[in-house]
């Protein structure tokens, strides 16, 4: 079973219910669309588990199907919010690496306080990480950019490091895609939790 349907939706999960073999890192892809990216990562990296995080519905199937198609043992979706999943539903220090990539930017001055890169959800990211794990971020809007990586510096308990390298499979996002077409500007930051 691809989803993850918590028995009880008020306790943390014990970290075997999740897969297999929990002996795998994990890493999490917040808010994770399509599955484009969660599906292409645990396909290139089979020694790794990977876990998306989406609230909408029907996202949720198409991730289901498409690594069921793929027969990928790595891949499990669960159908909740991000906040909530990242600071009380999973285990503490649960995660190697998590993806934030092209959040919703909610370009509007006065709907910004939506932005999921918000002090209250930096502790949720702290939480979920394990001590020395990377938290990766990617957007095409400058002010939100430019709002986050504000946020996060200013954290204790994140350190600034340089993007991963080129070297490294990182595959581009639908979103991605369509903004890179749109001949937008792409910002990446990565973080490493203290």
């Amino acid at each position: 079973m691809v989803e993850v349907l918590p028995a009880n939706y008020f306790a943390e999960l014990d970290p075997g219910s999740l897969f297999p073999d929990s002996r795998h890192p994990l890493e999490l892809d917040v808010g994770c669309g399509d599955g484009t990216f969660l599906q292409r990562m645990a396909a290139h990296y089979p020694e790794r588990n990977f876990l998306g995080i989406e609230r909408l519905s029907g996202r949720i199937r198409r991730i289901c199907r498409l690594a069921a198609s793929q027969q990928l043992s790595n891949v499990r979706v669960i159908h909740l919010e991000s906040a909530y999943t990242l600071s009380w539903l999973l285990p503490a220090g649960c995660a190697s690496r998590i993806h934030l990539l092209f959040p919703d930017p909610w370009p509007k001055k006065r709907h910004a306080f939506h932005r999921f890169v918000a002090p209250d959800n930096l502790q949720g990211i702290h939480r979920a990480l394990a001590p020395g794990a990377d938290f990766l971020f990617k957007t095409d809007h400058e002010d939100y950019y430019t709002e986050a990586t504000g946020v996060v510096d200013l954290s204790p308990h994140f350190t600034r490091l340089p993007w991963i390298p080129d070297s490294e499979f990182y595959p581009v996002t639908d979103f991605e895609q369509q903004w890179l077409d749109a001949g937008k500007r792409i910002q990446a930051a990565r973080w490493q939790r203290v």
